[in-house]
């Protein structure tokens, strides 16, 4: 179980519902993902088919996006490509 609060941004909150992800899913993503570290000081955490983009934010976990896992494949192939 986590122990600090999660905050959502709007967008995020949009994404969610977009996509069809639950808060239950954003924790567990964050719980369970695989962790990047993103400048100056976001975490993506990759889980399933979605990856969680937050940062702590002192005692709070606050989510500014919710975008799907295959963009960060395909950010990988359109550089091997250019």
């Amino acid at each position: 179980m986590l122990h600090l609060p999660i905050k959502y941004s709007k967008h995020a909150r949009e994404q969610m519902v977009a996509r069809g992800i639950s808060e239950k899913e954003v924790e567990e993503a964050i719980k369970r993902g695989s962790k990047e570290l993103q400048k100056p000081n976001k975490i993506l955490s990759y889980y399933k088919y979605f990856c969680v983009v937050y940062k702590k934010m002192g005692n709070n976990i606050y989510v500014t996006t919710i975008k799907p896992r295959w963009w960060k494949w395909n950010a990988q192939f359109v550089k091997r490509v250019i």
